[in-house]
């Protein structure tokens, strides 16, 4: 019996709930030393004062009440789940809480236990998720703006030209290409947001169940989990944007001297980051150091080709980046080692919000390349692939170094 008890005044002490145990007038007997530690209370602060007395000044009166019809037929139940709770410190500060509630009796009388837990972290991880849902849903808003206004544009163009069949015809397919385009984006969009939102909102979940220095671990892989879904979605948002301006054609190759060496380590020690287990990227330079290039345009094509290398490889292949930079063009190439792309797949590689038949379950938007094509086109250039199925890709990028005609003039 004597062992009985100390094992049961061991997890009393050493719980890492707040214990507080009330008796049949609302008065604390007894709480563990976490409920001393959430509350900044000691034994004789507490000790024989009401249980209003953690409870937020502006809730205590109605809480009264609640207590005493609880009280007259106590049962075991949860709070907090349906409802916030707060509790409130000895500074008079206050924090979220879920409290469980538990009546016993004794040979002294009956009394009830409530156990309390801290969700002050639970509820910055959900504020944190719900501003995501927040901006996600402005961004449909404005893209489902973006469309509909597309369409009355359009709807205006076919009045005026309605006398002439032949622009109508070709009014009338852009308007079906819009539709079929926004038709598209939602479904994609539905799809690619939901898998990494479902992510966040699991980890941020059970983050606030780990609350002890042992669970550190654990913490730390749902906050990985986190940060990584978070990459994609910023990701997918940001190919969504660049159609968006290359649609308006309010993106422009402006080249600037860039020294292209260097550009690129930086660019391989950025992304490296998103390397699966043993993958590495290789430099291969040779050529000019210095060239005449749209230093954002470039960092976009190359970082699409060699996240697009990284994602379709297994782990432990090798991505390798090949530059030749002469006096009046540079020549890429991205080499990698994955999937391949089906010989069927290759005449349309470079359509908008296509993908490839063996891209399986990999995250994409289908919007990558047609933006990389899209930005070389623009760079006055040309981007050509070769791809053999289980052997890997190569796309294959050439771009004019020229100094700008007002450089030269300056």
């Amino acid at each position: 019996m004597t062992r009985h008890i100390e094992m049961l005044d061991a997890l009393f002490k050493h719980a890492t709930e707040g214990i507080v145990v009330v008796d049949k007038a609302g008065a604390i007997v007894m709480l563990n030393p976490k409920a001393k530690e959430l509350f900044g209370y000691t034994d004789l602060d507490l000790i024989g004062k009401k249980i209003e007395t953690l409870i937020p000044q502006r809730f205590a009166g109605n809480h009264v009440h609640y207590r005493d019809h609880y009280l007259e037929a106590p049962r075991a139940r949860g709070m907090g789940h349906l409802m916030d709770l707060f509790a409130r410190r000895f500074d008079g500060s206050e924090f979220p809480v879920e409290v469980s509630l538990s009546p016993f009796k004794t040979s002294d009388g009956e009394f009830v236990v409530s156990f309390v837990i801290d969700i002050t972290e639970r509820k910055k991880q959900e504020n944190r998720i719900r501003e995501a849902n927040l901006e996600i849903q402005k961004l449909n808003a404005e893209l489902e703006e973006r469309v509909e206004q597309r369409t009355r544009e359009l709807a205006e163009a076919v009045k005026k030209v309605e006398d002439s069949q032949e622009e109508v015809i070709r009014a009338l397919k852009k308007e079906k290409e819009l539709n079929n385009m926004k038709s598209q984006f939602v479904t994609i969009a539905s799809h690619e947001f939901r898998t990494p939102l479902a992510t966040i909102l699991s980890s941020a979940s059970l983050i606030g169940r780990y609350g002890t220095t042992e669970e550190e671990e654990k913490r730390q892989k749902h906050v990985k989990r986190i940060k990584s879904a978070v990459t994609n979605l910023t990701e997918i948002l940001n190919d969504f944007l660049s159609i968006g301006k290359l649609e308006e054609g309010r993106v422009h190759s402006i080249p600037v001297q860039v020294e292209l060496e260097a550009f690129c380590k930086n660019l391989i020690d950025e992304i490296q980051g998103l390397c699966k287990e043993k993958q590495q990227i290789h430099l291969q330079y040779g050529g000019n150091t210095e060239v005449w290039l749209d230093k954002q345009l470039l960092r976009n094509i190359l970082f699409n080709l060699l996240s697009n290398g990284i994602k379709y490889s297994d782990a432990g292949k090798n991505i390798v980046l090949k530059i030749k930079a002469e006096a009046g063009s540079v020549e890429m190439e991205v080499i990698d080692e994955g999937i391949g792309i089906p010989e069927k797949d290759h005449p349309n590689v470079f359509d908008r919000f296509f993908r490839a038949h063996n891209a399986g379950a990999t995250q994409g938007t289908g919007l990558g390349l047609n933006i990389v094509k899209d930005y070389v086109t623009l760079m006055g250039g040309n981007v050509t692939f070769s791809s053999e199925t289980g052997k890997g890709t190569t796309f294959f990028v050439r771009l004019p170094n020229v100094m700008p005609a007002q450089v030269k003039m300056d």
